[in-house]
């Protein structure tokens, strides 16, 4: 029974898994609970996501990842280990080799941070992967031809955006705007306008059901709870897409300018190729309303999203695998 190479999109908000062979076996989220006075895990994945905002004072839910890199070492390592351990990759005498995927602008030692909790959960050989590349190859993109693609990454902690050709990056940016803050801004404008403090889930919960960033696309209602700063008791109020739209306003505009500024840069003939191949989208903010209406009339370039936009840096990973050996040869240092 030998190992099975396996790809790992290890995000801020989410994990996924794809084992060469069968697919992606596992997407949950990066998190996990802790008891801090026995110090020992009680959750990992979906369950301890349950358990955000919700626990006694002993009980914390730690999020490992922040901005797309490793905040918390040791929790990370017991994450990525509970993962690979319940997916039961390794063979009698062999460790898998592990494809993982990092934001484009990290330092080298954050890419060594990565590498090791990697290996020492339980990796053999561990190869790291730019996280646009690879989610170009899962969108589809034919990277390997000499014309040029442009992919925007937006994920939980960075939006990653990236012009390629012949394989690899040509002009890039990783920008430390995503999901997570744009549900951060929505807590804070709904705290500012309404004095109500609300959870993160709340938050999340209403970018996805009315949430838009293009002024006039969406105009849909919420009922929301929490509690008001002012009498300390549980509140319900109602918002609406235009209040959402205009929290969000700023934020989106950051990685508007970071598009603009990676296609200054590009070469000409590249953006030529671009105009007529268009921009991919990909990563869970590609699913925010109105998005790719906002992009393609900021800079003037035809914007699609991916089929699978949540899946397609773990369906990189698994086109990867199956040339893992000609990636073995390149390795990076």
């Amino acid at each position: 029974m030998f190992a099975k190479d396996i790809g790992i999109d290890l995000g801020t908000a989410n994990v996924l898994i794809h084992v060469k062979g069968q697919g992606i076996v596992l997407n949950e989220p990066s998190v996990v609970a802790i008891d801090k006075s026995a110090n020992k895990v009680l959750a990992v994945g979906e369950e301890a996501r349950r358990m955000v905002g919700r626990t006694p004072g002993n009980i914390v839910a730690i999020r490992p990842l922040k901005d797309g890199v490793i905040a918390d070492f040791d929790v990370t390592e017991t994450m990525l280990k509970h993962f690979i351990d319940k997916l039961n990759v390794k063979g009698l005498l062999s460790k898998p080799r592990i494809l993982i995927c990092c934001p484009t602008n990290i330092t080298s030692v954050e890419q060594k941070a990565i590498r090791e909790a990697a290996e020492k959960s339980g990796g053999k050989n561990v190869y790291l992967e730019e996280e646009p590349k690879v989610a170009a190859i899962g969108a589809g993109m034919d990277i390997f031809q000499p014309s040029g693609n442009m992919v925007v990454d937006i994920g939980g902690g960075t939006t990653d955006i990236a012009v390629l050709s012949m394989g690899d990056i040509v002009t890039s940016s990783s920008i430390k705007m995503a999901g997570d803050k744009f549900d951060n801004e929505i807590l804070q404008y709904i705290k500012r306008e309404y004095k109500l403090l609300i959870g993160e889930r709340t938050a999340e919960n209403i970018k996805i059901n009315i949430g838009t960033v293009f002024t006039g696309s969406r105009n849909e209602e919420m009922d929301i709870r929490g509690r008001d700063m002012v009498s300390g008791l549980p509140r319900t109020i109602t918002v609406n897409s235009i209040e959402i739209e205009k929290a969000l306003r700023e934020s989106v505009t950051v990685i508007v300018h970071a598009a603009k500024n990676v296609l200054e840069k590009t070469p000409p003939e590249l953006s030529a190729d671009i105009i007529d191949r268009g921009v991919i989208l990909t990563g869970g903010g590609a699913l925010l309303h109105g998005i790719d209406q906002l992009l393609a009339e900021e800079i003037k370039v035809p914007v699609l999203v991916s089929e699978n936009p949540m899946d397609s840096v773990a369906i990189g990973t698994g086109v990867m695998l199956e040339n893992i050996d000609k990636i073995s040869r390149k390795r990076l240092v």
